[in-house]
């Protein structure tokens, strides 16, 4: 038996999924005539409230498609120091977009209206990048699942509004942190100009994002995705397991939460465990003891089949999701037991 607690990204589509992707009703998207993919596209617009939404091959697409819709090279944006689309799309921001990152040292992948007031502020002249785009990351994937508080966001929200700063949600993992705090994707939609949304991460689908936005906005993106080579055809067989996940795959998401502290509780009870991060999600990051490596921890794992991943600086991630049974989090749970640091 394989424990793959590498990411959410690693599951397969249940029976249900694979039934309505085999049964989807296709088209050729690229010319809009692709019914299954507007109707997911549709779902989710009004689901966050927001007036249009486009399909996506992945995240790192949509995030970057939305810096591109939102700035000219040459502009700056802001982001944690710890955010995705600074550290893990591959410096897209500057090569598709030709944008610079103000980097902000936020806690756990979360900074503060006023850190963001103290970035915004200076000099205003032409020595300096324009300032256009704030982007934020709910929940944090560096900072372990961590979700942001929703009052911080409204007054982020108004700091942007101030400063004539368009505002980017990277809600890559949105739902979980919808489920952990109980709140709505309507609420969301009506304080960001721009929101990604992955379905292959907890909800479970093999493939696609969701960028939503105004209808200028995804007009806009519309164009970019096919200037980055995003176009699909029959992407409707993708788009039924997106509606699938929508309509199946959210509230089962505290199941994964559940797991995680429990997990979260064991980590904190061994000795050659140093530090774990506050769980509320399905994401936990932990360290060794300093005399002990990371990546040899890792491999000490790995030989066990049970696979983990490093996100440097001596962090160790576990995800949980929805192809982890109760049986894989009690094998892992005994192996971290036994494990001797000697």
């Amino acid at each position: 038996m394989i424990v793959d607690l590498i990411s959410d990204t690693v599951t397969r589509p249940s029976q249900g999924m694979m039934d309505a992707m085999m049964n989807a009703k296709v088209g050729d998207d690229v010319f809009k005539s692709d019914p299954t993919v507007n109707s997911l596209q549709e779902k989710a617009a009004r689901m966050f409230g927001m007036e249009d939404a486009l399909f996506f091959p992945s995240g790192t697409m949509a995030n970057q498609a939305a810096i591109k819709v939102h700035t000219q090279p040459g502009d700056k944006i802001f982001c944690d120091k710890w955010s995705h689309v600074y550290n893990y799309e591959g410096g897209g921001a500057a090569f598709n977009s030709g944008v610079t990152c103000k980097l902000i040292d936020g806690n756990r992948g979360m900074f503060t209206a006023n850190q963001l007031k103290s970035a915004v502020a200076g000099r205003a002249d032409i020595h300096v990048p324009y300032s256009r785009l704030v982007c934020i990351e709910n929940t944090t994937n560096k900072g372990g699942g961590a979700c942001w508080d929703f009052q911080e966001l409204l007054t982020i929200k108004k700091v942007c509004h101030a400063n004539n700063l368009s505002y980017h949600l990277d809600g890559a993992r949105l739902f979980n942190a919808l489920v952990a705090r109980n709140e709505t994707p309507m609420q969301y939609g009506e304080i960001f100009d721009t929101i990604s949304i992955c379905l292959s991460k907890g909800l479970g689908a093999p493939v696609g994002s969701i960028l939503l936005g105004s209808k200028q906005h995804i007009a806009k993106a519309l164009r970019v995705r096919k200037l980055f080579g995003g176009g699909m055809r029959q992407a409707g067989f993708l788009a039924s397991a997106g509606i699938y996940a929508l309509e199946n795959h959210i509230d089962r998401l505290k199941e994964d939460h559940q797991k995680a502290k429990q997990i979260e509780a064991v980590l904190q009870s061994l000795s050659y465990v140093k530090k774990v991060e506050p769980v509320e999600t399905n994401i936990v990051i932990f360290y060794v003891n300093d005399h002990l490596d990371a990546n040899d921890f890792i491999d000490a794992m790995a030989t066990k089949n049970i696979l983990l991943t490093p996100m440097g600086e001596g962090k160790i991630r576990i995800v949980t999701h929805l192809d982890i049974t109760r049986e894989m989090i009690d094998r892992l749970l005994e192996e971290l037991v036994l494990f001797s640091d000697v």
